[in-house]
């Protein structure tokens, strides 16, 4: 009798259960689809959020008072020399092609391709650098336009890395952890922040490069991780279809389109109501910002309304789809319209030979559109809310990697420094940040861990690195794992 009883009881609890989960699947899908019209207020906090987080909607009360509302991350993949931009070491001329002194390496670790050398020559840099603006800050020669906006501009001259290869090192700086799986920061704050645009995507990529043969980027450094899937960055490509199977076949009109969508809905809102997986909300979710998207993607592409004088501050690059430059003026046409987290990924900076030349390549492709950017950002009084990042995943060292020769060096990884800079989203500018020794090899005033970097980052939006979590597998991750702190110096 007891067993009927328990059978009874069960049966009783699933009924309950499957019903009730109709009810909750709709209020978590419109939270996912339109946080606002959720009871007339933001939306509810989805498991394992941090408190005052919500399903991809406003918070529901930031942290801290929010410095920016938005980032552009002009990632420099590869690793740029800091030796060669910004970090001038004169010694390393007076003993250029001398051996690296021990008492300096300290027999820390080398990658693979150097580890076997007999010799670590040091390899003064070819190019001259100077003091620019009221700030002082040391620019090379190579980046005139950069060098232009010094004052605007906080560098960081003390970053350093575990990671010496560029796949853990590229995915530590975007998702926190050296191993692949975990969520991008761009997926973070799209998770905890939401979007203030209902008809684009909180986290937009951009890809360029500007030689060939460099080390190839994999869509999970925007991935979501364990986080929701709507929450992944949105890949915007050069070409008449900057979004993949975004357009609607010939001949399917737009009711059509949202008479399939509005079924599509109906039927996944069944499925949720029986197995209760979350993914199905968001892949609704997806679909419906796809369907917004097809109006939205193309005013945002369309440069016809630029001004003549806007597109010459680009400079010449700008007008072809897929450049640097075309991607940082796409990025500041993003940031007019809110979107969250916009990330340019620019190939091309792991010089281990041919550095002299191949430097001169990259930094024609990056200067005046970097500091165009700013500028452009500053004129429309987007610069103050919005955080300009730039820099790669490690540096590169002071010795040459093979042959020294009068014309001709290269260098390898180098995570122990490397400098990056940043502008406006309330960092100090005209800041340079941190030290290294005499050789550019080791940091010797105020250390900046790329943990210590993402949490200011975060800050800087609003957000305590160690309160927005989400719960996976029994544990509480964090984009900062167990590490990192605010870098309040940084801030203005």
């Amino acid at each position: 009798m007891k067993a009927l009883e328990d059978l009874k009881f069960n049966a009783t609890r699933r009924h309950f259960l499957s019903a009730a989960s109709l009810g909750i699947g709709s209020v978590a899908l419109g939270a996912l689809l339109d946080p606002s019209r959720l009871f007339g207020g933001p939306a509810q906090a989805p498991a394992g959020a941090a408190p005052g987080t919500t399903a991809g909607g406003p918070l529901t009360a930031t942290h801290l008072v929010p410095r920016a509302k938005r980032v552009i991350y002009l990632f420099q993949s590869g690793g740029p020399s800091q030796l060669d931009l910004f970090d001038d070491k004169p010694l390393l001329r007076t003993m250029n092609g001398q051996d690296l002194p021990d008492s300096i390496r300290k027999g820390q670790r080398l990658t693979g391709m150097t580890a076997h050398q007999k010799q670590f020559p040091l390899a003064g840099s070819h190019f001259d650098m100077a003091r620019h603006g009221q700030s002082g800050a040391m620019v090379s020669e190579l980046l005139p336009h950069i060098a232009s906006i010094a004052d605007k501009l906080c560098f960081v001259k003390s970053m350093h890395t575990e990671a010496i290869n560029h796949d853990p090192a590229v995915t530590f700086v975007q998702t926190g952890s050296q191993q692949a799986g975990r969520p991008s920061i761009g997926s973070w704050l799209s998770y905890g922040l939401g979007s203030d645009n209902a008809n684009l995507p909180a986290f937009i990529v951009l890809l360029s490069r500007a030689r060939e043969g460099d080390q190839p980027l994999y869509s999970r450094l925007w991935g979501s991780g364990f986080l929701p899937s709507q929450h992944q960055g949105v890949q915007f490509r050069r070409g008449k279809d900057p979004v993949l199977y975004l357009g609607d076949p010939d001949g399917l009109s737009a009711d059509t389109r949202r008479h399939m969508l509005d079924t599509f809905r109906a039927l996944e809102e069944e499925q949720h109501a029986r197995v209760l997986d979350p993914e199905i909300n968001a892949r609704i979710a997806q679909y419906e910002m796809a369907y917004r998207m097809q109006t939205s993607v193309p005013d945002v592409m369309d440069l016809a309304s630029e001004p003549q004088s806007v597109i010459d501050m680009y400079g010449p690059e700008v007008k072809t789809p897929g450049t640097f430059a075309a991607n940082c003026l796409l990025a500041r046409r993003l940031a007019e319209r809110d979107v969250r987290f916009i990330q340019l990924y620019h190939q091309g900076w792991d010089q281990h030979g041919n550095l002299p030349k191949d430097i001169r390549i990259m930094t024609r492709s990056v200067d005046q559109p970097s500091a165009a950017l700013v500028k452009d950002l500053e004129q429309r009084g987007l610069l103050e809310d919005t955080l300009v990042i730039w820099g790669g995943e490690f540096g590169r060292t002071n010795y040459s990697q093979g042959k020294l020769t009068k014309d001709n060096y290269g260098r390898d990884h180098h995570p122990r420094a490397f400098t990056l800079w940043m502008a406006g989203g309330g960092v100090k500018a005209g800041l340079t940040y941190g030290e290294t020794d005499e050789f550019g090899y080791n940091v010797v005033r105020d250390p900046v861990h790329v943990h210590d970097f993402q949490a200011t980052l975060m800050h800087l939006l609003g957000v305590e690195h160690e309160q927005l979590t989400f719960k996976h597998q029994g544990r509480r991750y964090r984009l900062t794992d167990v590490h990192g702190h605010v870098v309040k110096a940084l801030l203005a």
